[in-house]
């Protein structure tokens, strides 16, 4: 008798072994995965033995990293720029990076993150309304000139944010978008959080001057590199120019006419013969210097991701982006 109840125990030990890895299993391998969480301590874990196949990736698996500066191996004078970075993005890796982890003002590169945020929780074919908090005074601020009551697509809207970089369009967009720019302000924040994106903070769509409104070389590779998996944002950053019309609020029409601001898109500035400029977004103020994020191609055809930040004028920026490039 005591034989069958030891052996009744053993089996109902091993039933509860049993169903407590289907459990965890699934009975077979299994992929998890999970987006990036600053809240969490860990990035990746093992939810079973190794040999049971069944792990989650590392958040950072997938993209470029580096703790610290990277120079070894490149010719690059950045000896103007604050900050600089570039990043393979087939390889995985970083090619060059100076001060890459460094708070600094963005100016209009905030305006990739707010593309993203439309792209992502808007529809090109939605039609906006201009409300009056899209009256911009700032003194040289770049504006399309939109007015309370106006209105237009967001695909219309997406086109003068990237292209021409207008700070009252970004408003529109925020107010679309989140009901308010302190919403969509929240947006961008839980964006870049969720891809790792954690030395930023932002308080506004436009990127227009804010103690609390910051970001970083590296931070910026992470942002752009989610941009460009959205066709609609490479295809508009490769455009040259733009014309279009929206509508006032009495519904008559005003042109909207524009050209992009990069400087290798304008043929103005010319990368390296085994290189290829797709497009990428520039951004100038007082608080931020000159500042720009490239999205290129080489001759095979893989993508990089390049950054200069905080350089003292257009022609430096331009300069030393060039000699960044030089390095794919």
């Amino acid at each position: 008798m005591k034989c069958t109840n030891r052996l009744k125990q053993i089996i109902t030990i091993l039933i509860c072994m049993a169903l407590a890895l289907t459990t965890l299993t699934g009975c077979g391998s299994k992929a998890y995965s999970f987006e990036y969480d600053r809240g969490r301590n860990n990035s990746g874990f093992s939810l079973a033995p190794h040999t049971a196949g069944d792990t989650a990736d590392a958040f950072a698996l997938g993209l470029c990293v580096t703790a610290k500066d990277v120079t070894e191996g490149t010719d690059v004078d950045m000896s103007a720029a604050t900050a600089a970075g570039l990043f393979d993005i087939t390889q995985k890796k970083v090619i060059y990076a100076k001060n890459v982890h460094e708070k600094l003002n963005p100016a209009s590169l905030t305006k990739i993150l707010t593309a993203l945020c439309a792209l992502e929780n808007g529809n090109l074919e939605d039609v906006m309304t201009a409300s009056a908090n899209v009256r911009i005074d700032e003194s040289g601020a770049v504006k399309l000139g939109v007015a309370e009551g106006d209105t237009m697509t967001l695909e219309q809207a997406l086109h003068a944010l990237l292209l021409k970089s207008s700070n009252d369009v970004a408003v529109l967009i925020a107010e679309h978008i989140s009901g308010s720019v302190e919403g969509f302000a929240e947006l961008m924040n839980e964006t870049a959080n969720r891809l790792g994106a954690t030395n930023s903070h932002f308080v506004n769509p436009h990127g227009l001057t804010d103690p609390n409104h910051y970001t970083t070389a590296y931070d910026l590779y992470l942002i752009c590199n989610a941009a460009v998996k959205h066709d609609k944002f490479v295809e508009i950053i490769h455009t040259s120019s733009y014309n279009s019309v929206y509508h006032d609020k009495n519904g008559d029409e005003k042109i909207m006419d524009m050209a992009n601001s990069n400087a290798y898109i304008k043929g103005e500035a010319f990368a390296p013969n085994n290189v290829t400029v797709i497009g990428g977004k520039t951004g100038t103020t007082n608080a931020a210097g000159n500042c720009l994020v490239i999205y290129a191609r080489n001759s095979a055809g893989n993508p990089y991701i390049s950054v200069v930040l905080q350089a003292p004028d257009r022609t430096t920026m331009y300069t030393e982006m060039t000699d960044l490039l030089g390095e794919i």
